[in-house]
């Protein structure tokens, strides 16, 4: 059969959404973008914070009518709001024949046999089992830049976070199962991975007794035709001496660190449920900067958490300012039934929390523009993302921006390159929060 796949929200469900292609694919079913030619549509639905819902209800929604007026015979909803919100998919939106929750995707094709049969089919495995797949995945990152999910739920039960009540505590995936996960990427011509889970860190400590993340990094560097890997979800109070020592001797590992601290209040953190303070953040990041001068640090805070005072704010803004961290995103709270925060008192006006937003993003996007004219000078070696045909213009990003969420560096170039070529670019100029650059050696491989 046709099938037409939907994958939304974050990296690790993307992980999730190839796992199901690579089964679909190897049961002889035939993937499409087409959707008036798809006889199946599945949606990988995400249910994070509200606009996500908002989209992944919008989207089946839209497939829904799609099978009404169309070939689709089969539409099936799997991912995080399936398994928040199964009993509402089913009743509000009778056109869904079947639901996966985010234990059961491995299911998928039982689910379309099921379906066939003219029965409705439903999933929901414990989300604390750990669905094991032995296939090979679809890829959908371009070929030469994959995701790596290592761990599936969490353990830290943050106040405004519903993830370990849809996703289940933390487990690790066996190493030999990510081992061979890797290699099978890096067979298919592969050149990046970025390591992803809800928290990197704490890798191993359920199977081994112990964190053995920097143990995983180093059997993953031997892996032959992978160049980078990129560090993705560190919990700063979990990042470990041994950790800070294998990114800084092995070569493959991008100096990078995406850190998502969420505030720099004592007391937000602690209304949070976070396990550092402002000190802690600021030490742990010190520590970084000492070991390894050149990282590329990468954040994400949360504005207009119930009871957060201007004071908090201008202590945010603040921190923000001294830390100067490389890359930064900003998220309003978002108000998520069934989480400790959603019946806190002191709950922020929106309008607040867009306005402390704004005011957070103008300040990062002054440093990020300082940081970029710093830049003007030094080589650096860059993966080619692509090209704009019309200009001669190369796309690439450095070590320093991972994908889809960091910036670019143009490169003039009259050489014919292909994406996934990794070169070395010697920066002539910043445009905002993209680099221009020109090509000052021959690309390796």
């Amino acid at each position: 059969m046709n099938i037409l796949f939907v994958s939304l929200g974050c990296d690790k469900n993307l992980v999730d959404s190839e796992v199901m292609l690579g089964l679909l694919k190897d049961s002889g079913h035939t993937l499409t973008n087409d959707e008036e030619m798809a006889e199946v549509i599945v949606v990988n639905t995400c249910s994070f914070i509200h606009d996500a819902k908002e989209e992944s209800i919008t989207t089946i929604l839209e497939m829904a009518e799609l099978k009404k007026e169309g070939r689709c015979k089969i539409l099936i909803v799997t991912g995080c709001l399936a398994q928040r919100y199964q009993a509402e998919i089913l009743e509000e939106i009778p056109e869904v024949d079947a639901i996966l929750g985010t234990s059961s995707y491995h299911r998928i094709r039982e689910a379309i046999d099921e379906v066939l049969d003219g029965r409705k089919s439903i999933h929901f495995d414990s989300i604390d089992d750990l669905p094991k797949v032995d296939i090979s995945r679809v890829v959908t990152t371009g070929g030469y830049v994959s995701y790596l999910k290592i761990a599936e739920g969490c353990d830290k039960h943050c106040t405004y976070c519903i993830i370990p009540k849809i996703r289940g505590n933390y487990r690790s995936f066996p190493k030999e199962d990510i081992l061979r996960d890797a290699g099978r990427l890096a067979g298919a011509g592969v050149r990046e991975l970025n390591i992803v889970a809800q928290e990197t860190t704490m890798y191993g400590k359920d199977l081994y007794g112990r964190k053995v993340f920097h143990e995983l990094l180093r059997d993953l560097c031997k892996i032959e035709g992978i160049q980078w890997i990129r560090i993705l979800y560190c919990y700063p109070e979990e990042i470990t001496d041994e950790l800070i020592r294998v990114i800084k001797s092995e070569s493959k590992i991008c100096n990078y660190l995406d850190i998502p601290i969420q505030h720099a209040s004592d007391t937000i953190l602690k209304k949070m449920g976070r396990r550092t303070n402002c000190q802690e953040l600021i030490s742990i990041i010190q520590k970084l900067r000492q070991e390894i001068p050149d990282i590329a640090l990468r954040t994400t805070l949360i504005t207009g958490f119930p009871g957060e005072t201007q004071k908090d704010h201008e202590a945010l803004v603040s921190f923000v300012q001294k830390i100067r961290f490389d890359r930064l995103g900003v998220f309003t709270y978002s108000r998520e039934e069934d989480t400790p925060a959603a019946d806190m008192e002191d709950q922020i006006d929106e309008v607040v929390k867009i306005s402390r937003k704004d005011e957070l993003m103008q300040v990062q996007q002054k440093i990020a523009f300082e940081l970029a004219q710093k830049m003007i000078g030094k080589e650096v070696e860059v993966l080619v993302e692509g090209k704009l045909p019309e200009d001669n213009v190369y796309i690439g990003r450095t070590y320093k921006d991972a994908p889809d969420v960091d910036g670019y560096i143009f490169i003039s170039n009259t050489k014919e390159l292909s994406s996934g070529d990794i070169i070395h670019v010697k920066v002539v100029g910043a445009n905002e929060y993209d680099l221009i650059g020109e090509i000052n050696d021959e690309f390796t491989e």
